[in-house]
């Protein structure tokens, strides 16, 4: 039986043997791993730089009012409004007193026009009065007397009385006037049934 000593010695040395055999076959290479850093940077050093970022504008410093100054800013502010509804108030009361005195002037306008109208149709009513009294005057003269009385008196009047007048009484006295006057009297009593811008008056004898 072989001893150990020399059997651990022989494997020692066919070791040492192996260990040179793969040292020749197989070279040990760099493991730094400084080294592929360094082999990336260099590859990547073609690469655009990194654009920088956006420098912000810069802000404006906030300014914050003191109590004080809020509270004068507050007070103006309502003197402002304090100032524009007392101007409404005054112009609201001005359209106010405007619209009363429009008022009163329209129902005085009314009251006036009702009196004016009052009186126009008391006035008609007296000239319609007198007139048929007289033409019952002249209704009740005798045709001649009644003839001789118009004969001197104004054309209108004369003209009124007798178109007012009933045919039947009224025929008699014309026939008693005088021929001229008559023939005018009949004319003016033909043509006032017209429009003002129809009648024909021109050169009528009285």
């Amino acid at each position: 039986m072989p001893r150990p000593f020399p059997l651990i010695l022989c494997g020692l040395a066919l070791m040492g043997v192996l260990r040179t055999t793969t040292a020749l076959i197989f070279p040990e290479t760099d493991s730094d791993p400084g080294a592929f850093v360094s082999a990336a940077n260099a590859a990547g050093s073609t690469e655009a730089p990194p654009v920088p970022a956006a420098v912000a504008a810069p802000v404006a410093p906030m300014i914050c009012e003191t109590p004080e100054e809020m509270l004068e800013a507050m007070q103006e502010e309502r003197t402002l409004i304090d100032a524009q509804k007392t101007r409404l108030a005054e112009q609201q009361s001005e359209m106010e007193l405007a619209r009363e005195k429009l008022g009163i002037e329209q129902q005085q306008l009314s009251d006036l026009k009702a009196e004016l109208e009052g009186l126009l149709e008391t006035v008609k009513k007296s000239q319609t009065d007198d007139l048929d009294r007289l033409v019952a005057l002249y209704s009740a003269m005798k045709p001649k007397e009644a003839a001789a009385i118009l004969d001197d008196m104004d054309i209108e009047t004369s003209v009124l009385v007798l178109a007012t007048m009933p045919e039947r009484d009224a025929a008699p006295i014309l026939a008693a006037l005088n021929k001229v006057r008559a023939r005018a009297i009949s004319r003016i009593i033909l043509e006032r049934s017209k429009l003002p811008g129809d009648q024909r008056l021109n050169g009528l004898k009285l």
